[in-house]
């Protein structure tokens, strides 16, 4: 019989305690509540009614467009997949087999309500260069795909959308001839005003994104390097059409970004501005991870240092750092069925617990005992692993003999990674992690489990 796994979302309503422990692990495998690595790379966020909702593209079949997805969560740690917006058509056309759709933003239109979905529309081989205009009558339904066209008659790759506090909303847009614009849309949000750009730089960036704070505008972008990362840089102005400041980095100088691009810059409040970006996996796309880390911004300059993970507090209060955590290896486990010790290069001691899962015969399984919280509620348990396989592999946790869990744990090739276990524990040293497989398949070698304390 198949075993029911339990969602990964805790109760909607959290209080600012209850947030204290939940993680954001940039770069990590994020398990959404359908068991899977989240899916929605090139992102953006819209908020509604408290929830943010993160609209971005399916690469489960690589670049080829499958869907748009939408992800819901109330604490920007814990994401529930809602559904598709836009999926392949069976015919052909801008959403017919082999085409690209990418970096799909959507924004509310107060006059018409509605909500606008723009995308990056082209061919598999890029020659298109334009983009596609759709909506919505709720956020997270199904969407009307309109048309797809090339913005005043220029190329259009990468893109994003900014609505002003004013309600007037405009497309980011990279033009590879010619440069990077801002560009005016109608006041039904479905095409632009006007024949010019409201602002063109003339310098090759590409994955645009804007955020406004205390009346100064910060235009976001990366330089052209392909799948691979670089320095992103911003330029800052008080005015939309002029005035813009020369480009900066704002991550440590060679650090790429921290291995990553940029896909939105999201403002949550409480002086809280979020630094969202993807890390790509060229060679396996839906494998790619997120880079999301908090800004500082300030008299017109912004800077962002990197981190293993933190606390975004969504809705309660300023952004924190991470809390003191400590680490389970795998010789704090008792390996029961066919599990057994192997060799890790990368991980603690050079060894892991490996043969975790399989079939009924082997069950594989790894038991930590004894793991201390400080307090009863929701906390992010960073499970430490390799997967030297291509393709993702499962696990089932059981947490306190609650109902078990499905994580997921993207290829690591011949390194380690972090995948984040969002879940209850108990306050006092009587805590219980067991780690299975799932379904006959083979879990992750695990190497460490990092728990929050405090």
């Amino acid at each position: 019989m198949r075993r029911v796994l339990s969602s990964l979302l805790g109760a909607v309503m959290l209080s600012s305690s209850a947030l204290a422990s939940l993680q954001i692990v940039p770069g990590g495998t994020w398990t959404a509540s359908n068991g899977e690595h989240l899916n929605a790379h090139g992102a953006g966020v819209i908020a509604v009614n408290g929830t943010y909702y993160l609209i971005g593209e399916d690469k489960t079949g690589g670049s080829a467009f499958a869907n748009v997805n939408c992800f819901s969560s109330t604490n920007l740690v814990q994401w529930r997949y809602e559904g598709a917006l836009l999926s392949r058509a069976a015919a052909a056309g801008d959403l017919g087999s082999g085409r690209i759709i990418e970096r799909p933003k959507v924004i509310y239109n107060d006059k018409t309500r509605k909500y606008v979905l723009w995308m990056h529309v082209d061919s598999s081989s890029y020659g298109d260069a334009k983009v596609g205009v759709a909506t919505g009558d709720s956020v997270c339904g199904k969407y009307n795909y309109i048309r797809s066209f090339r913005p005043l008659g220029f190329e259009s790759r990468d893109m994003g959308l900014f609505k002003d506090d004013d309600g007037t909303a405009y497309l980011l847009t990279e033009d590879r001839k010619n440069g990077v614009r801002i560009d005016k849309l109608k006041d039904d949000y479905l095409d632009l005003e006007g024949t010019t750009s409201t602002y063109l730089w003339k310098d090759h960036i590409e994955a645009p994104a804007m955020v406004k704070v205390k009346g100064r505008y910060y235009f976001f972008g990366s330089k052209l390097t392909g799948w691979d990362p670089n320095d992103n840089v911003y330029s800052t102005s008080t005015s939309l059409s002029s005035g813009w400041s020369s480009w900066a980095t704002f991550a440590d100088a060679k650090s790429n970004t921290y291995s990553s691009q940029t896909n939105y810059i999201l403002d949550y409040g409480n002086g809280n501005v979020m630094y969202m970006g993807d890390r790509w996996q060229s060679k396996n796309l839906q494998s790619s991870s997120y880079v999301w880390l908090p800004l500082t911004i300030a008299d017109g300059k912004v800077s962002m240092k990197n981190r293993a993970s933190w606390v975004p507090n969504a809705g309660a209060g300023p952004w924190a750092a991470a809390p003191e955590q400590t680490t389970y290896d795998d010789t704090k486990g008792k390996y029961s069925g066919g599990a057994k010790e192997v060799s890790c290069s990368k991980c603690s001691g050079g060894k892991a617990v490996g043969y975790v899962g399989g079939n009924s015969t082997v069950d594989g399984k790894v038991t930590f005992s004894g793991i201390r919280s400080d307090k009863d509620g929701l906390s992010t348990v960073q499970v430490r692993f390799a997967n030297g396989d291509s393709k993702p592999r499962y696990a089932a946790v059981v947490v306190n003999g609650g109902a078990p869990v499905k994580l997921a744990f993207e290829p690591t090739g011949s390194d380690t990674g972090s995948s984040s276990l969002n879940v209850r524990l108990k306050s006092g040293s009587e805590n219980t992690i067991v780690i299975g497989g799932v379904d006959g398949g083979w879990g992750p070698d695990v190497d460490q489990l990092m728990v929050p304390v405090q």
